[in-house]
């Protein structure tokens, strides 16, 4: 099942839906839309794409939210999975656009794989657009795929629209969050793939256009949201099995994971260290919010002095 949620998506839709037209898999295959309260022309180019694709033998199915208010990209996409049938889900927005292989190659992989999404490479549109954002998603190591994951701010090491997994495996992981405007969705269902001892598998090979623009959803998830989870996820995955540590950098960045943690994590923070002379002479942090009293102060020393493990915290 091709899962597509739509919201106003006339722009994009038309070269979305014959992507999927153009498929060369020789298996079974449905589209499974969702229209999530779109006032434009999405409806209608929907329905023009049903008839083409039910002549070339691939089954529409077509839900939509009639109400005045969109319900989210998180339920759109819930709404299209849980209306289809396939054994695999192969999960694309709307506004991108697929190679004819992605449904055939990633079928192959999610075969040797069952408890993994699976992502393929991508080609950025407009080519010039977060040009690092590419870069990184396109070259991370098998390894890093479950690591980086855990440690850098870009989110899912395999992006969402590149998503394919078992109907199975998504439901064995417990839907999308359906909160809506400004939760990161893919992010929270991501993570408790991780948690639930799912893989990451990346097929090598440019499946996806992948569009850049103003109206994506992604830009309503505010940057704070985001931190929050990843805190939560790293002390989750990584602190909560530590006895103490230190911050590598006394600056913006290392005080703002301080705060971030639970109390129990900030207690194991036994040092901050830094290059920064000037930081290093001030000789501790205080922590002026802390309702203890008295109020926590954490060391300030040189790296060469300081005790590891480290969690090394930079804005890059």
């Amino acid at each position: 099942s091709v899962i597509v949620p739509v919201h106003n998506s006339e722009c994009w839709l038309e070269e979305c839906l014959k992507s999927v037209w153009e498929q060369d898999f020789k298996g079974t295959m449905e589209l499974s839309v969702f229209n999530d309260a779109s006032k434009d022309s999405s409806a209608e180019i929907i329905e023009k794409w049903k008839i083409k694709l039910e002549d070339a033998g691939v089954p529409v199915i077509i839900g939509r939210n009639d109400s005045s208010q969109p319900r989210g990209v998180g339920f759109a996409k819930n709404q299209a999975v849980i209306q289809s049938s396939g054994t695999y889900l192969c999960f694309l927005d709307s506004d991108d656009v697929m190679m004819p292989q992605r449904v055939r190659l990633q079928h192959e992989a999610a075969i040797q794989h069952p408890n993994s999404i699976i992502g393929c490479q991508v080609r950025r549109e407009p080519l010039e657009s977060t040009e690092r954002y590419t870069r990184w998603i396109n070259n991370l190591t098998e390894e890093q795929l479950l690591t980086q994951v855990v440690f850098t701010s870009h989110g899912p090491t395999v992006i969402m629209p590149t998503w394919f997994c078992s109907r199975e495996w998504f439901f064995h992981v417990g839907k999308f969050d359906e909160g809506g405007k400004g939760i990161p969705e893919d992010l929270l269902f991501f993570y408790k793939h991780i948690q639930k001892g799912g893989e990451v598998f990346r097929v090598n090979h440019c499946l996806l256009l992948y569009r850049y623009h103003p109206q994506a959803a992604t830009h309503s998830v505010l940057e704070g949201t985001i931190w929050n989870h990843r805190v939560r996820f790293l002390e989750d995955r990584v602190l909560n099995s530590w006895t103490s540590f230190t911050i590598w950098n006394a600056g913006k960045q290392g005080k703002k994971l301080y705060r971030s943690l639970s109390p129990a994590n900030r207690k194991k923070v036994t040092a901050f260290c830094d290059v920064d002379e000037k930081k290093i002479t001030k000789g501790f942090y205080t922590y002026e919010e802390s309702e203890e009293r008295p109020k926590q102060k954490i060391p300030v020393c040189h790296f060469r002095d300081a005790t590891p493990p480290f969690i090394i915290c930079v804005k890059l």
